[in-house]
């Protein structure tokens, strides 16, 4: 359980950072997010929205991952950009 409470709260706190991250740093993010809330892709993927294909492909590219693993994985590079950017 402490897992999911850090995670909310990085999720929270990534939010709040003085710069935008990239375009890469937020697509992780959403993929691993997507992952943790709903789990494998059940979407086809957009065919004419670009910004919604890079979604969808992000999120893709974390098939298979546990939910404690998304987690994880979510809470690090959350970390990674907050220490980056400063809140």
């Amino acid at each position: 359980m402490a897992l999911e409470v850090e995670f909310k709260k990085v999720a929270d706190d990534v939010k709040k950072v003085k710069t935008q991250p990239t375009n890469e740093e937020l697509l992780t993010l959403y993929g691993l997010y997507k992952q943790v809330l709903v789990g494998d892709v059940n979407t086809e993927r957009p065919t004419v929205d670009p910004t919604g294909k890079a979604k969808w492909d992000a999120w893709q590219s974390r098939k298979g991952m546990s939910k404690d693993d998304a987690m994880a994985t979510y809470i690090t590079e959350a970390n990674g950009i907050i220490s980056k950017y400063g809140m």
